[in-house]
């Protein structure tokens, strides 16, 4: 089984792929640690913040990491925010039947309620250098756009608004 985490900057789809290693014993990859590898070691000249070309570059890597996965019937759960939302696109019916997906969505609502909550809870399971950049606005704006394209595109995704209790069953 392949479990597809996805959704904007911190929104918690490393404290859930975590959750679910505890949970299930299976062994996660962060597609943030690939890009920074590719990145750090001079494989592309691409930076952290070019997200759009590094969805176009990393996510043929990952599918063909997931679909070796499937095919040597290997549990492995993926985080990040490449995963494209017409992913399924890239699978036969056969790798789909293996692989599940889920969004993490933060609500308007939650966002203003919980800003502080939000940026303090940002080193969880990964240290953060610097997250001056993260704003209210931005985190409104990809929120609304991932709620957007699951919604285009069919993905099934949990919002989180009053609370932040984030869980995921097989």
């Amino acid at each position: 089984m392949i479990i597809l985490i996805s959704g904007a900057s911190h929104c918690g789809k490393t404290a859930l792929a975590q959750k679910l290693l505890e949970k299930y014993h299976f062994p996660y990859l962060s597609i943030d640690h690939l890009k920074m590898g590719l990145i750090r070691s001079g494989q592309t000249d691409l930076t952290p913040e070019d997200d759009e070309e590094l969805c176009v570059y990393l996510w043929p890597i990952v599918r063909e990491m997931i679909k070796t996965a499937v095919e040597n019937r290997q549990n492995l759960i993926v985080e990040g925010c490449y995963i494209p939302f017409d992913w399924e696109t890239d699978f036969s019916a056969e790798y789909r039947e293996q692989i599940r997906f889920i969004c993490l969505v933060m609500s308007d609502n939650y966002i203003r309620r919980h800003l502080a909550d939000i940026k303090a809870h940002a080193n969880v399971i990964e240290r953060r250098v610097d997250d001056s950049w993260l704003t209210e606005q931005l985190l409104l704006r990809d929120n609304r756009e991932n709620l957007r394209l699951c919604r285009e595109y069919g993905c099934p995704y949990l919002l989180i608004d009053d609370d932040y209790s984030v869980d995921y069953e097989l």
